[in-house]
């Protein structure tokens, strides 16, 4: 669980990196303490690249800057997480579910806290797919189903 002050990071750092105007991790610590983060380091700001998958690009005045891929550049708060799963379906042992790019790993995780009383074993998560392994093929049906009613 993440605090507020946490989360409005996030978001700061998020939107730094939507405007395209930061083109070293030292000018990202800069622009956060300004905003009152006075915690932030370099090697947060290093792993928060990594973290949410930033690559260096050319921007709108062709300057080297860090941005978010363009799918998750899109995805902020005002998308509803039910939106962001496209497809479910099982083949009798294993149910995949397809998301939005980018998505995967948010919706596994959401899955996984619902866990064994969900009928759900764990996840694997890729970009835009996730493989949910039931606690028993014999109840796919029903736990396809309760995921899918989950998303609707």
């Amino acid at each position: 669980m993440t605090s507020p002050k946490q989360d409005a990071l996030v978001r700061s750092f998020r939107q730094l990196l939507k405007e395209e105007r930061c083109g070293s991790q030292s000018q990202i610590v800069a622009l956060l303490q300004e905003q009152g983060f006075d915690n932030i380091s370099q090697s947060k700001v290093s792993r928060m690249l990594s973290r949410f998958g930033a690559v260096r690009a050319r921007n709108a005045l062709n300057e080297l800057v860090y941005c978010l891929p363009p799918e998750l550049g899109k995805m902020d708060s005002s998308i509803a997480v039910k939106d962001l799963v496209e497809e479910i379906d099982h083949n009798e042992s294993m149910i995949v579910i397809k998301t939005s790019p980018g998505a995967a790993q948010m919706i596994a995780r959401l899955l996984d806290s619902i866990g064994v009383k969900g009928g759900i074993m764990g996840c694997v998560a890729g970009d835009d797919t996730i493989l949910v392994v039931p606690t028993s093929v014999q109840e796919i049906e029903e736990i396809t189903l309760s995921i899918s009613e989950m998303f609707n």
